[in-house]
């Protein structure tokens, strides 16, 4: 797997404390124990009868990835529910769709779920989210029950992108010019359904060049979904995104249906 350079890490240490990776004020995320955040609809049943178990806020705890399920130096983080990555936010340039005007729409709903970590929209019943880091990397995993149609349409629209949205610009708060290009990416055949994608995002910050790059996936197990998103400085590690859909679809599915997933290890496992 592909790591960033030693003066990549250099840059990254400066960059994680300014503009780079702010961090939003806390507005009720997980707490300093790493412990995953709950929506307040955690215990919604659901209305009428579906193939698998509804998912509940123990089960949307039990469901979401651990350390042990993406293995190399990831630890967890406790600060997840209120990550903002200022390289993302930026008003995409409409004039630069020639002939697609509509499409940038989407690339803005693109770059404002990227920032947000919304892009699964707003959970209908129970949901839970986890962070992990390594070296200059983040990786946030969510889980929830947002019903199949949304989560269908969400697919839908995010497998669209790698074409309508394939290269274009943005401009930051500050006026300065971000390039993004969006791709599909490759993962496990995992879950009932599946979209991946890879954004790149070249621009500045602190006057100083930078290359940040995001997988993005998104599954969906009957009612339930997952997303993930890793992002680092330059390049991206690939197989921890693989590992997180992997293993974080065995694990929903396993809740979905009544089974208890391996529990999280411990600081001295």
């Amino acid at each position: 797997m592909t790591r960033p350079s030693r003066p990549a890490r250099a840059v990254a240490a400066a960059l994680a404390a300014g503009a780079l990776l702010a961090t939003a004020a806390c507005s009720g995320g997980s707490d300093g124990s790493g412990a995953a955040a709950v929506s307040p609809a955690a215990e919604r049943s659901p209305a009428s009868p579906s193939p698998t178990a509804a998912l509940t806020g123990a089960g949307a705890q039990a469901a979401l990835i651990t350390p042990a399920d993406i293995e190399d130096n990831w630890q967890l983080a406790t600060d997840a529910a209120t990550w903002r990555n200022t390289m993302l936010v930026g008003k995409v340039d409409v004039a630069g769709f020639l002939t697609a005007k509509a499409d940038a729409a989407d690339c803005q709903r693109l770059l404002d779920g990227l920032y947000s970590d919304s892009l699964l929209g707003r959970a209908s019943g129970a949901s839970a989210l986890r962070g992990f880091t390594s070296d200059t990397a983040r990786m946030l995993y969510q889980v929830g029950d947002y019903g199949p149609d949304s989560l269908n349409s969400t697919l839908t629209w995010l497998k669209s992108l790698p074409e309508k949205c394939n290269q274009f610009t943005a401009t930051g708060k500050n006026g300065d010019k971000r390039t993004i290009q969006v791709v599909s990416a490759q993962i496990p055949d995992a879950g009932d359904a599946r979209a991946a994608l890879t954004v790149t995002v070249r621009g500045t910050s602190e006057g100083q060049p930078v290359t940040y790059v995001t997988d993005v996936a998104v599954l969906r197990i009957g009612a339930s979904g997952a997303a993930v998103t890793n992002g680092a400085l330059d390049a991206v590690d690939h197989d921890s995104t693989t590992l997180a859909v992997r293993n974080g679809a065995q694990r929903l599915k396993d809740v979905l249906a009544g089974k208890t997933p391996a529990p999280m290890p411990s600081q001295f496992d």
